[in-house]
């Protein structure tokens, strides 16, 4: 249920009304409390518990095997949303069929921070004020920034640069997440 509207001929945006229903939902089925003031800025422990399990079977190696503590902190320091974690998620299913052999190479806890990192930067980097830099993110995944870099490089490259998602493919995620 997407609406355009264009602003005095400059580009066309898309939002989405049913945002609040949608933040609702995220809420209450991905257990984030009854509470609406409560923030979605990081991963409820239900979904934390998800993507340890999720992301330990995709990417194998027993070095740097994602942890829960490990995820609740990422979570917490680089402000992990929900739609983030969703994102993400997407992106590593298209790796499971696209380039499975990538996964095969990088940890679980690398490929959870860089997932996280790229997805956030689709959602929510304008390239302005919301802007993340890489240091933050390797400060919040305790990796220096060289390595974070070259963590970005290499999963843009495996995923070959096919960042955008249709909204359908989020929805599928939720859908599966709520399961």
């Amino acid at each position: 249920e997407e609406g355009t509207f264009s602003l005095s001929g400059f580009q066309e945006f898309t939002f989405l009304p049913r945002h609040q229903q949608l933040s609702e939902r995220v809420r209450k089925r991905l257990y984030y409390g009854w509470d609406k003031d409560c923030s979605l800025d990081n991963l409820s422990s239900p979904v934390a518990d998800i993507a340890v399990e999720l992301l330990q079977k995709v990417a194998p190696s027993p070095i740097r095997r994602l942890q829960k503590k490990y995820v609740s902190h990422v979570s917490r320091e680089a402000c992990i949303s929900p739609c983030s974690m969703m994102l993400a998620l997407v992106y590593i299913e298209r790796l499971r069929h696209r380039n499975p052999e990538y996964l095969q190479q990088i940890s679980s806890s690398d490929l959870f921070l860089i997932s996280m990192m790229v997805a956030s930067k689709y959602l929510y980097d304008e390239g302005e004020e919301e802007e993340v830099f890489n240091d933050e993110w390797g400060a919040a995944g305790k990796v220096d920034v060289q390595t974070i870099n070259s963590l970005e490089m290499n999963f843009l490259s495996a995923i070959d640069w096919s960042l955008y998602t249709d909204p359908r493919e989020l929805f599928e995620v939720l859908s599966w997440l709520e399961g």
